[in-house]
């Protein structure tokens, strides 16, 4: 019966981690830095400094 009480609350404690740090994510707008390094390749506005020397 002390195992069960003891993964309950570990249950708990890690499933209330989860979703605070969810919260957080959603809160500070992390989320749209993925969507902003997908979109780079294709971003006119950036230079291309690639310098091929030909022998």
């Amino acid at each position: 019966m002390e195992v069960l009480i003891l993964l309950v609350f570990v249950s708990l404690t890690l499933a209330g981690s989860a979703l605070g740090l969810f919260t957080w994510l959603i809160r500070e707008k992390t989320f749209e830095h993925g969507e902003r390094l997908v979109l780079l390749p294709i971003d006119e506005r950036r230079e291309t400094t690639t310098t091929h020397e030909e022998p």
